[in-house]
C-alpha cells in the first residue's frame, strides 16, 4: 500500500512539474513573440537610409555607424539592387557613390531625379571640382569626398533631412512616395500598406485611393463628396459601395477597435478626418 502511495505521489509530482514547464514555455514564447513585434515596429519608425557603394568595407562602416544613431540602414553594391530596394520599401535618403559599375553614380542620380525628390548625398573619391558641381547641378543635396569621417556623414545626412523637412512644411517638392503614421507605412509606388509589425495589409483599389486622400489631409475634415472627388474614383465600384462602406472596411484593417477609431474619425453630419500626425516621404 505504501509503495502504491509513493508511486502515485511521484506520478503526481512529475505531472505537476511537466505542467509548470509547459506553462513557462508558453510564457517565454509569448514574450519572445512580443519582443519580435516590438523590434519590427521600432524598425518601421526609424529613418531609412539606403547606401549604394561597391566597396563592402564602406557599406559595413556606414551600417555600423548610422545604426548607433537610430537609423535603419540598407546597403547595396549597384544600381540594380538599389532599384529593387526602392521598389519594395520607402527610403528617406540615399547615400550614393559616384564611381559605380556598370551604371555610374551620375547616371543613377539623373535617373533618380527624373523619378522622385528623394534626398541624395553623393560620395566621391575624386577631388575635381567639376564632379562635385555636376552632382549638385543634377540634383544631389550634398556631397562628401572619400576618405570621409562617419561623423561628418552623419552630420550631413541630418542637415539634408532637416532642410527637406522644412521644404515639405512649405508645400514643396512634389512626388510623394509614401506616408507614415503611428508606425504604419503606405508606399504609393508599390501600393502596399504595412502595419506596425512590418506585415503587409491588403487593400482594394477603393480602399487604397481613399486612404491616400485621408493621409494627404490629416486633421482636416473631408466631406463624402470631397472624398469621392479627390480619390478620382467616380465609377460604379465606389458609388455602389459608398464612402461609408469603404471607410468601414478601412477601419477594420487599421483600427484596434473599429467602433472607437483613432485614425479615421467621423465628424457627424460633415464627413471624416484622419486623426493622427502623418509623415510624408518624398
Amino acid at each position: 500500500m505504501t509503495a502504491e502511495i509513493n508511486h502515485d505521489r511521484r506520478h503526481y509530482l512529475s505531472t505537476a512539474v511537466k505542467s509548470i514547464a509547459a506553462a513557462e514555455l508558453v510564457v517565454v514564447g509569448a514574450a519572445h513573440a512580443q519582443s519580435v513585434m516590438n523590434i519590427q515596429a521600432r524598425a518601421a519608425a526609424l529613418v531609412h537610409v539606403l547606401a549604394v557603394d561597391d566597396d563592402p568595407t564602406i557599406r559595413e562602416a556606414i551600417t555600423d555607424y548610422l545604426g548607433q544613431y537610430e537609423f535603419r540602414v540598407s546597403t547595396v553594391a549597384d544600381g540594380g539592387a538599389m532599384r529593387a530596394v526602392l521598389a519594395n520599401d520607402a527610403v528617406d535618403l540615399i547615400v550614393l557613390d559616384l564611381m559605380l559599375r556598370p551604371e555610374d553614380g551620375i547616371a543613377l542620380l539623373r535617373r533618380l531625379r527624373d523619378q522622385s525628390a528623394i534626398p541624395i548625398v553623393m560620395l566621391t573619391g575624386r577631388r575635381e571640382e567639376a564632379d562635385r558641381v555636376m552632382s549638385l547641378e543634377l540634383g544631389a543635396d550634398d556631397y562628401l569626398t572619400k576618405p570621409f569621417s562617419p561623423r561628418e556623414l552623419l552630420a550631413r545626412i541630418r542637415a539634408v533631412l532637416r532642410r527637406c523637412r522644412r521644404e515639405v512644411r512649405q508645400g514643396r517638392p512634389e512626388g510623394i512616395r509614401a506616408y507614415r503614421f503611428d508606425g504604419w507605412e503606405l508606399n504609393l509606388n508599390t501600393r502596399r500598406l504595412r502595419n506596425r509589425n512590418g506585415q503587409t495589409v491588403p487593400l482594394s483599389n477603393g480602399e487604397f485611393s481613399l486612404l491616400v486622400v485621408l493621409l494627404g489631409a490629416p486633421n482636416r475634415v473631408l466631406s463624402r463628396h470631397e472624398l469621392l472627388d479627390m480619390s478620382r474614383l467616380h465609377n460604379d465600384d465606389v458609388y455602389n459601395r459608398s464612402v461609408n462602406t469603404q471607410v468601414m472596411r478601412l477601419r477594420r484593417k487599421l483600427e484596434g477597435n473599429p467602433t472607437k477609431p483613432k485614425y479615421i474619425c467621423t465628424e457627424r453630419g460633415v464627413g471624416y478626418l484622419f486623426g493622427v500626425p502623418v509623415e510624408v516621404i518624398y
